[in-house]
């Protein structure tokens, strides 16, 4: 049998008290405990009927009432599922005019709409049903459009039609919201990642004989950048200049402080400077953007003659690289010269040693994330040496280039029993048949 809709507004705290600012829910209330309708109607005949309900569980379904806006604001709390919007409500203080300039062709159905968009501008992450007159299908399409997710005719309210309505709203609105949420996130990932491939190097070695090949993956989750960066640049002398380096720390903030650092060695590089001076103005330019004193970046570059037999090796606190040489097993370059990372130490230095390459070589750059993989359920990790073992054997099944670092990454990601932790550069430059 249908019972009138209480008046009594028992509702604790909200309900006993002056207003409250009322708290934007982060989506429509989960319906575990039971769902909630709070019914905005002004009949000043009689109350408006709505036959008692069950939800899916068979527990009640608590309704509230509001006659107005202000009444429906200060109800609508968190646990409202569902809101039952009787499209006949006044608008208060406009009367029955139109407010949005369209003219006099129906100014009631203007009303009565503004209504509407009040209470979805009020609740904009709780369901909607709109109810109008049976004979007035056209209104509540209109309801609809505009933002409701349903709408009933008034004079066939029963306790079947509403309670699917209610469910179904209440699953809509929900639905509708993860998928806006969906799309946003795809939208922001696209712009990360279209951002994150513009600040990806492009080396700049038109010229030059040496073939170069590089490889990144980032530790972040998702990402396409992370601290480690990279470049390769010829200047106009015929001399290559290669460099890697890593920004202690993970996620945007060490990633855009690695894309500084490498955008100002390009720039200091194509500067002339060189070795010391370089790292030492890089190192300023880390002081002053840090977002913490105690970043630090480590670095190594390289210079190399443009007869491709010689180079300048700079070591700041980095792993030193590794070089195979034509008919001479792999190994790493000296490393005893090496100065500090950058950050630590302010009046540090760098010491320039100059490398014999050969004729024929493959110089090879790389981040810590490279070497600091565990080997299997253990603690140990690969480390330098396991590095050189590793590639030593590559090279003797006759990798090169592209293949090479493809495979040194991926089968440190398998001694790791899955993906690395720390990011990874690896950059390898070649000349003849290194």
């Amino acid at each position: 049998m249908p019972v009138p809709i209480p008046r009594q507004r028992a509702i604790p705290a909200v309900e006993s008290g002056q207003a409250q600012p009322l708290p934007v829910p982060t989506a429509v209330p989960d319906s575990g405990p039971g769902l909630t309708l709070l019914v905005i109607e002004d009949d000043p005949a009689q109350a408006l009927s709505v036959p008692e309900l069950l939800d899916a569980a068979g527990k009640p379904i608590r309704i509230r009432t509001a006659r107005n806006l202000t009444e429906a604001e200060r109800l609508l709390t968190d646990d409202v599922h569902c809101i039952l919007l009787d499209l006949a409500l006044p608008v208060s203080g406009s009367g029955s005019s139109s407010t949005n300039g369209s003219g006099p062709a129906d100014p009631a159905d203007a009303a009565e709409l503004t209504t509407l968009k009040r209470v979805l501008r009020l609740a904009p992450k709780h369901a909607v049903l709109a109810l109008t007159a049976s004979d007035d299908a056209e209104r509540g399409g209109e309801a609809v459009r505009i933002g409701a997710q349903d709408y009933l005719f008034r004079e066939e309210l029963d306790a079947r039609v509403l309670t699917r309505a209610i469910r179904y709203a209440v699953e809509r609105k929900r639905a509708d919201i993860a998928q806006r949420r969906l799309t946003e996130s795809k939208l922001r990932a696209q712009e990360n990642a279209r951002l994150e491939r513009g600040l990806l190097p492009t080396p700049l070695l038109d010229g030059a004989s040496l073939r170069f090949a590089a490889r990144y993956r980032p530790g972040r989750s998702r990402a396409l950048l992370g601290g480690d960066f990279y470049d390769a640049v010829r200047t106009p002398d015929g001399t290559v200049h290669a460099m890697i380096g890593d920004v202690c720390g993970h996620g945007p903030d060490a990633a855009a402080l690695g894309v500084e650092l490498r955008i100002a060695w390009r720039a200091l590089t194509f500067a002339g400077l060189c070795g010391d001076e370089l790292l030492s103005t890089l190192q300023k330019v880390l002081e002053h953007e840090r977002p913490d004193d105690e970043i630090f970046a480590t670095l190594c570059t390289v210079d190399i003659s443009p007869d491709g037999r010689r180079a300048g090796l700079c070591l700041a606190g980095h792993p030193s690289p590794l070089i195979a040489r034509q008919g001479r097993l792999a190994e790493l370059l000296p490393y005893e010269n090496s100065g500090p990372a950058l950050g630590l130490l302010p009046k540090a230095r760098w010491p320039r040693q100059q490398v014999e390459l050969g004729g024929a070589w493959s110089l090879m750059l790389y981040t810590d994330g490279l070497i600091e993989g565990r080997i299997g359920q253990g603690k140990e990790r690969l480390g330098q040496d396991g590095m050189v073992e590793m590639v030593r054997r590559q090279l003797m099944e006759g990798l090169r280039g592209e293949e090479l670092l493809e495979s040194a990454v991926s089968e440190v990601r398998a001694l790791n029993g899955g993906e690395l932790t720390d990011d990874v550069a690896v950059v390898l430059l070649s000349r003849g048949s290194g």
